[in-house]
């Protein structure tokens, strides 16, 4: 599983995840965004989003050749964002020309969602996708980002939605399992 941290943090920020998941049967791959960002790291620049949006879109592409070439098809390959981090799995998964085991996102939000249904690759339908946002989130705001999840819905995704009472954070309590239940779901279908 790749995880895409959000702003300002790196992939330190997620070195707990993999025993909060406890799934034995899965490898992760944290990753750092390209661009420095005071003490951490950011997958694009807030003011301007688009240049970084695609750069990063394009350097996850290229990471996906390069694990492919070692043998992990992207079927095999699960995605995990946080925040901009869930904004960068989305965009990837929603153009990249193969299917996911799937892709998980917490807190997030779409890049211009209104280009999407010309640029979403016909196999963005097959994805397995769960999406989790606090009903308290103080930077982005749940109704924007619950309709742009209906947006991708009303495009033919197979999108999951969960929203808890939290603010921009994980809540460990509830989100955590819940995430934890999905992926183990997701890798059941791997043979």
């Amino acid at each position: 599983m790749l995880v895409l941290h959000g702003l300002g943090d790196s992939l330190e920020g997620f070195t707990w995840l993999p025993e909060y998941l406890a799934l034995p049967r899965l490898n992760y791959l944290l990753l750092n965004a390209p661009d420095r960002y005071y003490s951490g790291f950011a997958w694009y620049d807030l003011e301007q989003p688009e240049l970084g949006v695609v750069r990063s879109r394009g350097l996850l592409t290229t990471l996906f050749a390069e694990l492919e070439a070692q043998g992990w098809a992207s079927e095999r390959i699960l995605m995990f964002g946080f925040s901009q981090g869930c904004l960068m799995s989305l965009d990837f998964a929603m153009r990249h020309d193969q299917r996911l085991l799937g892709v998980v996102g917490v807190s997030g939000y779409v890049f211009a969602p209104e280009k999407l249904g010309a640029e979403m690759h016909p196999c963005a339908r097959e994805q397995a996708v769960l999406v989790t946002h606090g009903t308290y989130d103080e930077l982005l705001p749940l109704e924007r980002t619950r309709a742009q999840m209906a947006h991708l819905r009303s495009l033919g995704v197979n999108l999951e939605w969960h929203e808890f009472p939290k603010t921009h954070t994980m809540d460990p309590e509830h989100e955590v399992p819940l995430i934890r239940n999905w992926l183990a779901g997701r890798l059941a279908t791997l043979k």
